[in-house]
């Protein structure tokens, strides 16, 4: 089953010099194991691929049911530097939110995720 990020989770992100910051948190704390299992560093990173510069660092916060993702190189110098139009990294988090993963039919029925599929 495809399931849209912004289906079962919502987000933050900013800016830290070169780097954004994006906090992505599950909307029901039984979601979140399916964030942490389908939403990977590599993932993401192909997800930002074009986009970002250098790598991208995952951290879980499980008491918090959210991961936080470091983007280097995305802010083309960073805020006071960059002529990107989003120099502070605030879209990181809807774009993050776009991406679409892919879950077994079982464990999606099981965890009552919502299918992106029908919306195709």
């Amino acid at each position: 089953m495809n399931v849209r990020l912004l289906d079962i989770a919502h987000a933050r992100s900013g800016d830290k010099g070169d780097t954004a910051n994006v906090g992505l948190i599950a909307l029901k704390p039984k979601w979140y194991p399916i964030l942490e299992r389908y939403v990977t560093r590599d993932a993401v990173a192909e997800h930002f691929k074009g986009s970002i510069d250098g790598p991208v660092v995952r951290f879980e916060l499980p008491n918090l049911n959210a991961l936080n993702f470091l983007l280097h190189g995305a802010l083309d110098g960073g805020g006071t530097l960059s002529l990107k139009t989003d120099a502070q990294g605030k879209v990181f988090s809807t774009a993050l939110l776009r991406m679409v993963i892919s879950v077994p039919d079982d464990e999606a029925r099981k965890s009552s995720l919502p299918s992106s599929d029908a919306q195709k």
